[in-house]
């Protein structure tokens, strides 16, 4: 994409400020007993922000800093060696950099990062495996990453049981019944999508600081498009939330890593069947020349879920402000919008 931006001035302090201005996210601990007290917090994050922490969730650290390890292992492959894994239109696989453009309006090219995206694995020969998002999991060769799969398979399967609490928690906020998103037509058979991400540093080639006054990020402002995501990171700060979109200018800022805990955040899904009570939060990720390492964790509901404004959420006064749209529709259009054309890199083979 061409541009009047000249990425050769050098960034300055206005371009990228210095961390001043943090937010303080509610903290939500999985293992408490008082129920009440984390279903009070999880509702004024969700009216305040989208965001909070989840700690205690069951996950151990040690097991956490081995997907970490296993990630970075990914991602120091060489560029031939990812290539043939990039991404089918599943969305499995790797994603490159600039293979995702989150804010068109406001980015020169796309992200400055790249990812791999698991799913639930689903063999071929499965009916189930003709639905987007559903199929078999594309996976590096053992030899080239011996244990790989087997430790991604199993963090997929753990966070999911960290999501399905932490729904719970939502729902009753809600004041729904506490297993209202596990009904079969949602988490029951759910679309859950690890997406292991790296933003390179500046000894890497396509390394990048991020400007927001040149357009460049290292993911552009958007909102999760689901129901919850949970946000493992390593220590280097990075990620921003603007917590009202429509401010002019924008007032962004920066949620600090917290270790051993999950940053979870609303998706757009809930904020449809809330009626925008509860806020899918826009957030971006600015790089500051570092080498950063996350794992987003992405929980929808089933294909065929209709998602609409809960009956508790609306009014005469307060009319729903979305009409329904499955889960599957939504889904689909969203990636299609946000990911480079498949065909792009069969066109242009290095």
């Amino acid at each position: 994409m061409e541009s009047n931006h000249n990425p050769s001035r050098a960034t300055t302090d206005e371009d990228f400020p210095a961390f001043s201005n943090v937010s303080v996210l509610n903290r939500i601990d999985l293992s408490s007993p008082d129920i009440q007290k984390s279903v009070s917090l999880v509702k004024q994050a969700s009216l305040d922000s989208g965001f909070f922490y989840v700690v205690n969730h069951g996950i151990s650290q040690d097991f956490m800093d081995e997907v970490f390890s296993q990630s970075k292992r990914f991602f120091d492959l060489p560029k031939d060696s990812k290539m043939k894994l990039l991404r089918n239109e599943k969305h499995r696989g790797y994603t490159p950099i600039l293979d995702e453009l989150l804010d068109p309006v406001n980015q020169v090219n796309g992200d400055y990062k790249e990812g791999y995206y698991i799913g639930i694995e689903v063999p071929e020969d499965d009916p189930e495996a003709e639905k987007p998002f559903y199929g078999p999991n594309i996976w590096p060769a053992t030899d080239l990453l011996p244990g790989w799969r087997q430790t991604m398979e199993k963090y997929h399967q753990e966070a999911l049981e960290v999501a399905k609490k932490v729904a719970r928690i939502i729902a009753l906020a809600l004041d729904l019944d506490a297993d209202f998103f596990h009904k079969p037509e949602m988490l029951g058979k759910p679309i859950a999508t690890l997406r292991l991400l790296h933003y390179e540093g500046l000894g890497r080639v396509t390394g990048r600081v991020s400007n927001p006054l040149e357009g460049i990020y290292g993911a552009g402002a958007h909102t999760d498009y689901g129901l919850i995501t949970l946000l493992a990171t390593d220590e280097v700060v990075g990620l921003q939330i603007c917590k009202d979109r429509h401010a002019n200018p924008p007032i962004w800022e920066y949620v600090p890593p917290l270790k051993g805990a999950f940053i979870v955040n609303l998706g757009d899904m809930l904020e449809r069947w809330s009626n925008c009570i509860f806020r899918s939060t826009l957030h971006r990720v600015l790089g500051n020349g570092q080498e950063r390492y996350s794992m987003a964790f992405f929980v929808e509901p089933s294909h065929e879920c209709l998602v609409e404004c809960l009956p508790s959420c609306k009014s005469e006064t307060n009319p729903p402000k979305f009409p329904p749209v499955r889960c599957q529709t939504y889904l689909s259009q969203r990636y299609k919008d946000t990911h480079a054309d498949l065909s792009l890199y069969r066109n242009h083979q290095d």
